[in-house]
């Protein structure tokens, strides 16, 4: 016999031997509750189940598992559990079934499939075992078994888990899964430990957690109930004292001023209040206003309440007088006037008790859960910041372009959010050719500039540079060019979305925690208007096509005596704008349906970075598109289910700010602001 046939034969020889060790112990456990077993409920199987998670190990885990599946069969003669499958039929024609036995899985041979008889566990039986299942599960020598009975444990803990899980912790080998089994046994032990030193050990282990599943331990902890005495008592765990029409029960259980809390309501009001007093029997029962009319009608005669007639009784006041002659005459239960409701009242203490008993478990639970909101509030304000941030890159990307030809060569180019859609089509057209997704964006980028570089170019020498000076004809002009570009957009690519598919590695996101994750596209993006922000600034400020351009903007004259022509530079500068246009279009792409109607989204948020931020300038629309972007989304945050209502709002801003700062943010200065 060769080594490794050796090896593998002890292996086997081992694993027999336990079997048959563990086997006859497990099967008199089994054979002593053989009839609660054939025939459980929900409400006898306990004490089954019971022994058979404390004798654990994988033949009792591989029993229950069977037994929950209603895999389990027993023979009716013997009693002994088996697994069967059937085996066709023999001579006589007769159902055989090939039989295993349960628990050393040893072949019993066939059987008439008569001889034995299935187990069938309802719903409530299988939970319970599904529920004892787990800690078994944790002792598995198989991680993957032990991974996955944790997760069973998380989503449901029981009182029951904390010994096995204590014990599978000390046992664990491998450094994640005891992590994570010592996470689950902090959540055990706030939600059932019975130690209240343990119990506050576990809450202040927590401080640092921002998960949803730790402010779903702690909460628990705060719930409370309110109650009436004439006293307050000391031997409970007081949560907060409320006062009617005053208090406002905060979310840790203690009480705050409704003068304090905008928009919050009283806990209870004066009525509530009484009625508690009724109820606990310290007060007399109050007659409703329903009460009170019923009673009217009932003791009505003649249209009248003894000399009232009944016409009279159209206030509340005469209704209270016309009942009070029947308290008087018929003996009717009286009304509780207001002042003595409000002495009743006063006389008596309302007040809040924690459920938990334990003062030090509430006080530590409602100081980690007071810390982990101010530390979500905090996260949630950086999310909300770089949304911001993500929102002004993708307004900058838009506009930038513009800037040029609208703040430098003062064209209003109605037809920009038409060249931001051809570059995002031009896109999605290099990926119907290059399977690659990395590859197709980036030769998309300069594909996406050429076309609308092109594009611009043709505009500008066919329309553009016949309208200079002339910005109504030309808002007019390029309006029209903007709704034949979308129809001819609709021709070729239909009227459906069209897919600009990002490459892998911008899936996902960066996660800081639980609360802040900031996703790799809206990264991307960002640094891609870092990007054109420092080549616009390259461009414009360092190289001879910038000079020339802001010579040939300040002064063409001038400049033409110079040697610059004005007419190539107005056709390379209005070329370049679109190009830029088009590369914001693959960008915003990426995030965006890609539809005719793209440009059509972003041309006014466009105009607006350009107007507000400073006509001309690049700073200035670095600085609008901060600005808008966010304005937006501070607007949707207080207001997130009414996105219309927030750019409605944001409008409204804008338009106000350029009553104060008509020049913008940042406003040129010299010769070229006086033009």
């Amino acid at each position: 016999m060769t080594r490794p046939l050796f090896l593998c034969f002890l292996v086997f020889l081992f694993s027999s031997f336990q079997a048959a060790m563990a086997s006859p112990e497990f099967e008199e456990l089994l054979a002593r509750n053989a009839k609660l077993i054939h025939k459980s409920s929900s409400k006898t199987v306990d004490p089954v189940l019971a022994d058979i998670q404390e004798f654990g190990g994988q033949a009792a885990a591989e029993f229950m598992e069977t037994w929950k599946d209603k895999k389990l069969y027993y023979v009716k003669k013997t009693g002994q559990f088996v697994l069967a499958e059937p085996a066709g039929k023999n001579d006589a024609g007769k159902k055989m079934v090939s039989v295993i036995d349960a628990i050393s899985k040893q072949p019993l041979g066939q059987m008439v499939a008569k001889s034995v008889k299935q187990i069938k566990p309802n719903s409530g039986v299988r939970a319970k075992i599904a529920t004892t299942l787990v800690p078994i599960q944790l002792t598995s020598d198989d991680i993957e078994v032990r991974r996955g009975g944790l997760d069973a444990m998380s989503r449901d803990i029981q009182p029951g888990h904390l010994l096995p899980l204590q014990r599978a912790i000390e046992a664990e080998t491998d450094p994640d899964l005891k992590s994570r089994m010592e996470q689950v046994y902090v959540y055990a032990a706030i939600a059932h430990g019975t130690d209240a030193g343990e119990v506050e050990a576990a809450i202040l282990s927590l401080r640092d957690n921002l998960s949803l599943e730790t402010r779903a331990a702690l909460n628990p902890l705060l719930t409370s109930q309110v109650k009436v005495a004439v006293e307050l008592p000391g031997d409970v765990n007081i949560a907060r004292i409320i006062t009617p029409g005053v208090s406002v029960k905060k979310s840790d259980g203690t009480s705050g001023s409704v003068m304090l809390m905008s928009g919050a309501t009283p806990e209870l009001d004066q009525t509530a209040a009484y009625q508690m007093l009724v109820d606990a029997g310290f007060a007399a029962e109050t007659i409703s206003s329903d009460k009170r009319n019923e009673s009217l009608i009932e003791f009505a005669e003649n249209g009248r309440i003894g000399d009232i007639p009944l016409s009279t009784l159209n206030t509340e006041e005469a209704r209270d007088t016309a009942y009070d002659w029947l308290v008087l005459n018929r003996g009717l239960p009286p009304r509780v006037a207001d002042d003595e409701m409000r002495s009743a009242i006063a006389a008596h203490v309302f007040y809040g008790v924690y459920d938990h008993p334990s003062p030090d478990v509430t006080s530590a639970a409602s100081d980690v859960l007071a810390g982990i909101n101010n530390k979500v509030m905090v996260y949630k304000l950086m999310d909300l910041a770089l949304d911001g941030l993500s929102l002004a890159s993708i307004y900058f990307l838009a506009a930038i372009g513009l800037a040029i030809t609208f703040g430098v060569m003062r064209v209003i180019n109605m037809a920009h959010g038409e060249f931001i859609m051809m570059g995002a089509y031009t896109g999605y057209v290099i990926q119907l050719i290059v399977p690659s997704y990395t590859i197709s964006i980036m030769l998309a980028i300069p594909a996406a500039f050429g076309v609308t570089f092109l594009a611009g170019v043709l505009m500008e020498r066919l329309v553009i540079r016949h309208l200079y000076k002339r910005p109504l004809e030309t808002l007019l002009a390029t309006f029209g060019i903007s709704i034949a570009l979308q129809q001819i957009a609709k021709n070729i690519f239909g009227t459906q979305a069209r897919p600009l598919t990002s490459p892998s590695w911008l899936d996902g996101a960066f996660v800081v925690n639980d609360v802040l994750a900031i996703s790799n596209i809206r990264i991307a993006i960002f640094c891609l208007g870092l990007l054109f922000l420092g080549l616009m600034l390259y461009v414009m400020t360092r190289t001879r096509f910038g000079l020339e351009t802001r010579a040939v903007t300040q002064n063409p004259a001038m400049a033409a005596s110079m040697g610059i022509n004005p007419d190539r530079i107005n056709m390379l500068t209005f070329g370049f704008g679109s190009g830029i246009a088009g590369i914001a279009g693959v960008a915003i792409g990426l995030f965006s349906k890609v539809t005719s109607e793209l440009g059509s989204d972003y041309i006014v948020q466009s105009f607006m970075t350009v107007v507000v931020g400073g006509v001309g300038n690049i700073w200035g629309t670095l600085a609008g598109a901060a600005m808008i972007g966010s304005l937006q989304k501070g607007i949707e945050w207080f207001n997130p289910s009414n996105t219309l209502a927030a750019q409605t709002y944001m409008i409204i801003f804008i338009i106000l700010f350029i009553q104060f700062r008509p020049r913008g943010i940042i406003a040129l200065k010299g010769r070229a602001a006086e033009d």
